[in-house]
């Protein structure tokens, strides 16, 4: 049988299996992208599709901290758009 990656949520902080995160990325150049393939370079955040998890990751600035650098907005209006699908 084949293992199974989890990863914890940065908002709610459950483990889940990697896949039915997203993984929002700080690039090497310094950018802050979602990562929807899970294969970009860079420092890489996770949180789970829900709409709670943005609200606290948006609330608490989570991403800011595990990222260690700003979040713009754009970001989290892409997490949401692709959250509601």
């Amino acid at each position: 049988m084949k293992k199974i990656p989890m990863r914890r949520c940065l908002a709610t902080n459950e483990s889940f299996p990697k896949k039915e995160l997203l993984r929002i990325v700080r690039t090497p150049e310094g950018e802050v992208k979602v990562d929807l393939t899970g294969k970009l370079n860079g420092k890489g955040a996770y949180i789970s599709k829900s709409k709670e998890a943005l609200q606290i990751a948006r609330n608490k600035k989570v991403l800011n901290r595990a990222l260690e650098t700003e979040v713009p907005e754009e970001v989290y209006n892409e997490i949401e758009r692709i959250i509601n699908g």
